[in-house]
């Protein structure tokens, strides 16, 4: 399944390592010089000119997202739930 991370933007739940908070990012030197190499790298997206609020890190690519890491968090949690129920009905339940 998928979650919408802003705008016109969304990613496969399978796809995503770790939602970041912008905050946090910028309080660590590990974390701004992570974020430095991988904009040298051209692996981060920034679709939005809205500001940032987190960073959807995937195995691709970095998308910065102009929504809360509570409200990913959240998002990610509902979609995992309906993957849940949908893998557990059987053949026999999606007939009756």
């Amino acid at each position: 399944m998928f979650i919408h991370i802003g705008g016109d933007t969304v990613v496969s739940t399978k796809d995503v390592i770790t939602i970041l908070d912008h905050q946090t990012v910028n309080s660590s030197k590990i974390s701004k010089k992570f974020m430095e190499d991988e904009k040298k790298e051209k692996r981060v997206v920034d679709r939005h000119a809205e500001e940032t609020k987190s960073y959807v890190v995937t195995k691709d690519a970095i998308y910065l997202s102009p929504i809360s890491s509570l409200t990913l968090k959240r998002r990610a949690q509902f979609v995992n739930s309906l993957e849940q129920v949908f893998a557990g009905q059987t053949d026999t339940e999606e007939l009756t």
